[in-house]
């Protein structure tokens, strides 16, 4: 492999990219799709957080150049499809339409080359906290953009001490019971309504965490977020799964082939 090989697969899923946050990591984004090549697309929800910008306008050129290559993958003849998620619910009054090459749905079925069939669904309408109280998930979610905020310094601190990177956010969320049980349910919820569905599985996001599990006789996907994780999910060309972590990912495939590259750099400041 050489710094110009595109990784080729045959559908990439990423979601909760949060383009209008400063948690958003649009740099490594960017970095992943200028290395991937698929013929499938989906856009999982929440790729523009229309939460955020409406309490204050926050738009960077990263988040510009990573919205325009992805209509770029779809100008050359990547299907792309867009499933809105409640960050950017405005997006579902369109479901039907095409815009610059990319579809919107609320809701997709996947067949993997392999001949599964999945349950492609954001997912935030099985999170009884945004479906009953939409205030308390927005406060929640001013809540998480904070600990995103304090991670930075966290980790800032610790690449001066030598240290490799740590999710303060994602510490708490998964070591807090409360959190864990949410999860669960949450997991358990998608589980079922693939069921309904009579599909092999479900790929989602929302919950920002990432897995490629089974629950009871259904695999449960979530291809994680762009904030914390950067993790997407890719299917190969024979039909097979898996979570691919990119900060990890690449540095890993650069060192394999002997070739250095150097980490996409944050160009805004915490």
């Amino acid at each position: 492999m050489t710094r110009h090989d595109p990784l080729r697969f045959r559908t990439i899923w990423i979601s909760d990219v949060h383009f209008g946050t400063r948690a958003c990591k649009a740099e490594f984004l960017l970095d992943f799709l200028e290395h991937a090549r698929c013929e499938r697309l989906y856009l999982v929800g929440d790729m523009i957080d229309f939460w955020n910008l409406k309490s204050g306008w926050y738009w960077p050129a990263s988040h510009s150049k990573t919205l325009q290559k992805i209509m770029e993958m779809a100008a050359r003849g990547t299907e792309v499809i867009y499933v809105p998620g409640n960050h950017d619910e405005l997006f579902r009054d369109y479901t039907g339409s095409v815009f610059g090459g990319v579809q919107i749905a609320p809701q997709v079925i996947h067949e993997t080359a392999d001949g599964r069939r999945f349950l492609v669904i954001h997912g935030d309408e099985f999170d009884s906290i945004v479906k009953h109280s939409k205030w308390l998930a927005v406060l929640g979610s001013g809540m998480y953009d904070f600990l995103l905020q304090a991670n930075r310094w966290v980790n800032l601190v610790r690449r001066r001490l030598g240290l490799s990177y740590w999710s303060l956010a994602a510490y708490l969320k998964h070591k807090v019971k409360n959190a864990v049980n949410y999860i669960s349910n949450f997991e358990q919820a998608l589980a079922r309504e693939a069921r309904r569905h009579r599909v092999d599985g479900v790929v989602c996001g929302h919950i920002h965490k990432a897995a490629l599990e089974y629950v009871g006789d259904v695999l449960y996907v979530n291809d994680g977020d762009w904030v914390e994780s950067c993790t997407s999910l890719v299917e190969r060309h024979d039909g097979s799964l898996a979570v691919l972590h990119w900060a990890d990912e690449r540095c890993w495939l650069f060192e394999e082939s002997g070739v250095h590259a150097e980490a996409p750099t944050m160009g805004e400041a915490a």
